[in-house]
């Protein structure tokens, strides 16, 4: 099934999600539950253009992963009755595992994988609680260290082998705050045969729990990155993307190397982001597609 296909059959308005009555979607939070409803800071849900994607024929929903004793909360969307499945790491927006990101996981089972999308945040707090993106980043965000997150994602990744996946293709993707995590995860395990990142940051200040950032692991890389960013992305100059590639293109690993960039002008950030005013279809669904391809041809 391609991605327009895909977005064809599945899309629907957000307000009959769960049997909520009309209108309680448009900025319903978490609520204790991974996966349901929206982030309230994410702000309004653009019910026209949200894509809800049919669970029939998956195994999908709420999971625990042990991850160092902890119980982490995580949704996993799979085909089901099927084993032996590629998997993918769906790293969520800055606004924690919402439908939307639930939703993304159902795409990628409906394509043949066992996708899950950890809650990386749920030491620190619930992201559901805020109504301010300012507020959600100084008092929960900024909290939650990429050693922390590495080590989540690693312990997921041996749920998934216990649990129908076949981590000998594994693959990662993420959206914003997730796309950073995602070149950064590139860098770290070697479980990893390919990433996709959509507009992560590339870039930043060094510190105690944020030691370093993309552009300072491209010799680490261990998986080749495709790289989705828009042009016109205030957060995200073009300055960092020029500076990543020249590095990629010298790095002596052979995984930055095969590494590539696409952007897409006048398209701001979070372009895939389908219930958000931003979302761009062209650009989302051009993505989508090489992403998918991507994974394909590095053997996800």
């Amino acid at each position: 099934m391609s991605a327009k296909e895909l977005i064809s059959d599945t899309q629907g308005l957000l307000n009959t999600h769960a049997g909520e009555p009309t209108g309680i979607s448009r900025r319903t939070a978490l609520q204790g539950a991974v996966g349901v409803g929206y982030a309230a800071a994410a702000g309004a849900v653009m019910a026209q253009t949200a894509i809800k994607t049919s669970s029939d024929g998956l195994t999908a929903g709420e999971v625990i992963v042990d991850a160092g004793g902890f119980k982490m909360n995580a949704y996993r969307a799979a085909p089901a009755g099927k084993t032996n499945l590629p998997v993918i790491l769906v790293v969520q927006e800055i606004f924690g595992v919402h439908e939307y990101i639930a939703d993304t996981c159902r795409r990628f089972a409906k394509m043949g994988y066992l996708a899950i999308a950890p809650e990386l945040y749920q030491r620190q707090g619930d992201p559901s609680k805020y109504n301010s993106i300012p507020l959600l980043q100084s008092e929960l965000v900024s909290k939650v260290g990429d050693a922390q997150v590495m080590a989540d994602l690693d312990d997921t990744v041996a749920w998934a082998a216990k649990n129908g996946g076949n981590i000998k293709r594994v693959g990662i993707t993420g959206f914003c705050w997730g796309g950073r995590i995602t070149w950064l995860y590139a860098a770290h395990s070697k479980a990893v045969r390919a990433a996709v990142a959509w507009y992560g940051r590339l870039v930043g200040a060094s510190s105690a729990l944020f030691p370093k950032h993309p552009v300072d692991l491209v010799g680490d890389l261990k998986a080749p990155v495709l790289g989705l960013y828009g042009r016109a992305d205030t957060g995200i100059p073009m300055e960092s993307l020029a500076l990543m590639q020249n590095k990629l293109q010298v790095a002596k690993s052979k995984a930055a190397r095969a590494s590539e960039f696409v952007t897409y002008d006048s398209t701001p950030h979070a372009f895939h982001a389908d219930y958000r005013a931003s979302y761009r279809k062209g650009p989302a669904e051009d993505g989508w597609e090489r992403a998918l391809e991507w994974f394909k041809q590095h053997g996800v």
